[in-house]
């Protein structure tokens, strides 16, 4: 077999995929000895190229795929590394003979690929029952997991506090970091909460008794899919099991990890043999999720054989001069890896500096660059404006609604959010776990006439293991009756199997169907997103994979896309700066570039919050190919002050662009007339009461 596969790679792409790989293979002295391999890989680096190229020359070396962990952050980014897997491997073994075979199995072996919660999951069914749970718990996402928090807090009389007790959302969020950051609940509390401070020994309480229910009813939340694991890796045995299992480890993203994950993965490969993180710290931007950049900067020191670096400068996306750039905003960073992104692509147009006069003439100014690049051959779909917070897009969104221009705004309700979704993932749920009490709780709710405290009662009544199969032999609720009997018949065909995985989600929905139409005004949009999650679920083995990855990894719905162009082809990208990461478009526009905003006025304390609001910004100019602007409004209107009313607020550029870096843009104001001087300067004649002409009509 030729090793041709890897000519296309860069030298440094090329020592990452061959770090440890001597030339007869992995099974050498050499490659037994080989420490673990940190890949910084700058934006636009061809990272996922040099990663699935890693799998593949392993393979090709002798490793059984089998024994490969490689772990992302999305379920689409697994199903992506997994093609470019079969393609490269294409190259590598070739398609046909023996050879083909060989290929073949390297992909169906690759089983081992997903996120940290999927593959959490599928380890922790596995030994289930070593480690105190059933095989067959449900999964609950961030809304049932709050659901459930709420109805502890309410048995505990917390709700009924005379001072306002923490809402469920508040109290899962605490919970979560809590977990995910390795972090005492006093410390959590003091440096992400502290208006929750007074209510720590409520709070310890009402975590103690979410536990206790979350095994009584055999569910799991999110973040027990890391706790779980990391907890599982503490025993020895079972540590050294699983362990054995993979002879590498590869992880997509390192910068995005939290400290739990990070703990997992020393858990893994204590020696760092087998490892392989790719990632940059300059993309780390998550910090809102737990995530820590001091895990990939700290990760060559964590083994008693230091880590290898390879570092990947090459950029094939963005031109020189965005590049200059963004190196530049970036280099000012109090700690980094250092490394000086460069291209092939040399352009004589530099990044923009646009300053304008308010977020009316920002949205005026992009609406009409967007018209005029369209004007130029660039589609709409090639442009994309990102900004730091949701809400910085209002005026624009405005703009582009009179002009006609249709976009799509990133950052909505995902497929799992939309209520008609998780109403039937409820059912399904409920009859693959008949102690799901939210669930339950859920499903009982679809049925006219009950409403929360009948439902509670009626899973009160149920009150057996299995309370699905209970509801036959329960009395129906008055409001109920005339639904109660297919409901119940539905229920028990869908906790004994009858139809059989996939029809079974078909018989769900049909009986779902009316009371849609009963609950919801636009049931005919939602019937396309019931159609589109049973043409999802035929693509699953069985119920249990189906409810375990969809609620690990749900797509985005039809009917819940913010200012979806249902009949236009071509539409602009509007994206949250956080929600744009891994995208590249040849023309972005970044709104606010002002102290406030990036820098959010939130995040303006402590020196690490600055420094990822720093790599926000580097993050979002490097999504640009070929034109980036970033625009500066010079005052912002501000609506009902304490003091003063409406009035506006001073802006100035950000503190990432100094001085020292402006020659790296190319500064201009819009409209260019606000250039031109002032014709009514040093005048004394009296200004012109008009407002005073048009009243005198009407007296």
């Amino acid at each position: 077999m030729s090793a041709a596969y890897l000519d296309k790679l860069n030298p440094d792409q090329r020592r990452a995929v061959e770090h440890g790989i001597c030339e007869h293979g992995v099974g050498e002295p050499a490659a037994d000895a080989a420490p673990a391999l940190l890949v910084i890989a700058g934006a636009g680096s061809g990272k996922t190229s040099t990663l699935a190229h890693r799998v593949v020359h392993l393979a090709a070396s002798g490793i059984d795929p089998r024994r490969i962990l490689l772990m992302t952050f999305s379920r689409r980014a697994a199903v992506e590394m997994t093609r470019r897997v079969q393609r490269i491997g294409n190259e590598a073994f070739g398609a046909k003979g023996s050879a083909g075979g060989a290929l073949n199995a390297l992909t169906a072996a690759l089983s081992w690929a997903g996120t940290f919660h999927a593959i959490g999951a599928r380890l922790l069914r596995e030994y289930a029952r070593r480690i105190g749970l059933e095989p067959t718990f449900t999964i609950h996402d961030r809304e049932d997991s709050a659901d459930l928090m709420n109805l502890v807090r309410h048995d505990l009389g917390f709700s009924a506090k005379q001072s306002r007790f923490p809402t469920k959302a508040t109290c899962l969020a605490i919970y979560s970091r809590a977990v995910n950051a390795e972090q005492e609940l006093e410390a959590v509390l003091a440096k992400s909460f502290p208006w929750c401070c007074p209510w720590e020994d409520e709070l310890r309480a009402l975590f103690a008794a979410y536990l206790d229910a979350k095994q009584r009813q055999h569910v799991l939340d999110y973040d027990d899919l890391l706790l779980y694991w990391a907890q599982m890796m503490c025993e020895p045995s079972i540590a050294a099991d699983v362990a054995g299992r993979f002879d590498h480890v590869l992880v997509d993203e390192y910068q995005d990890t939290n400290r739990l994950q990070a703990s997992i993965l020393l858990k893994l490969k204590p020696d760092g043999r087998g490892l392989t993180v790719v990632g940059d710290d300059a993309q780390s931007i998550y910090s809102f999720r737990a995530a820590t950049v001091r895990n990939i900067l700290e990760f060559p020191a964590q083994f008693r054989l230091a880590a290898a670096v390879v570092t990947l400068e090459r950029n094939y996306r963005s031109s020189e001069p965005i590049l200059a750039a963004s190196n530049a905003v970036i280099s000012l960073a109090a700690e980094r890896f250092t490394k000086n992104l460069w291209s092939g692509r040399a352009s004589s147009e530099r990044p923009g500096l646009v300053t304008v006069a308010d977020e009316t003439d920002q949205a005026h100014y992009v609406a009409h660059r967007v018209l005029e690049n369209r004007e130029s051959g660039s589609a709409l779909k090639a442009q994309a404006v990102l900004f730091r917070a949701s809400h910085h897009s209002a005026a624009l969104e405005i703009e582009l609604a009179v002009r006609g221009i249709p976009f799509v705004k990133f950052g909505g309700l995902k497929f799992l959010d939309s209520a008609h979704v998780k109403d039937l993932l409820a059912c399904l749920r409920w009859a693959e776990n008949p102690r799901d009490r939210v669930a339950g709780f859920r499903v009982l709710q679809l049925l006219p006439g009950i409403g929360p405290a009948k439902a509670g009662q009626i899973l009160d009544q149920a009150g057996s293991p299995d309370a699905v199969a209970a509801l036959a032999e329960l009395r129906s609720p008055a409001g109920a009756k005339a639904d109660w009997s297919a409901f119940a018949d539905t229920m028990r065909g869908l906790s004994l199997r009858l139809a059989g995985w996939p029809a079974e989600i078909e018989a769900v929905r049909c009986w779902y169907e009316p009371h849609l139409e009963r609950i919801h005004d636009d049931a005919p949009a939602r019937k396309a997103d019931l159609m589109q999650l049973e043409q999802i679920a035929a693509t699953y083995p069985s119920r249990e994979r189906f409810l375990t990855e969809l609620t690990l990894d749900p797509p985005d719905a039809t009917s819940d896309e913010a200012g979806a162009p249902l009949l236009d082809e071509d539409y602009l990208i509007l994206s949250t700066i956080h929600s744009a990461k891994g995208q590249e478009w040849s023309a972005v526009f970044v709104l606010n570039v002002v102290d406030g905003c990036i820098p959010s006025d939130l995040a303006a304390g402590e020196t690490e919050e600055i420094e990822e609001e720093r790599r926000l910004l580097y993050v979002a100019m490097t999504r640009a190919k070929h034109q980036l602007d970033l625009v500066v409004p010079q005052r912002f209107y501000v609506h009902q002050q304490s003091r003063g009313g409406d009035r506006h607020l001073y802006a100035s550029r950000t503190r990432f662009v100094p001085d020292a870096l402006l020659a790296l843009f190319e500064q201009r104001t819009w409209p260019v007339h606000a250039q031109e001087p002032d014709r009514a300067a040093g005048r004394s004649d009296p200004p012109i009461d008009i407002a005073a002409r048009l009243r005198a009509r009407w007296r």
